[in-house]
């Protein structure tokens, strides 16, 4: 983190910077699998979604991935 000016810079990869914002944008499900460009999106999830008490999946594929999320998205409590 490096101070410009009044403000805080981040330095952060893309895969870091969207971990960042689904966190504070407050997700409460991830389901995905192991897959080249999406690997560090997961294993950022995985560690810190457990740790708020958050659900997290890593299913065998994307059809179980996506099945996954559906079945959260309906089952889900509405605010």
């Amino acid at each position: 983190m490096e101070a410009v000016g009044e403000h805080e810079r981040y330095v952060m990869t893309g895969n870091q910077a969207i971990v960042a914002g689904a966190l504070h944008a407050g997700i409460g499900f991830f389901a995905g699998y192991p897959i080249t460009p999406a690997s560090d999106i997961m294993e950022g999830l995985a560690t810190a979604l457990p740790q708020l008490g958050r659900g997290y999946l890593q299913a065998e594929d994307e059809i179980a991935s996506i099945m996954a999320c559906v079945a959260r998205a309906t089952a889900a409590k509405r605010p």
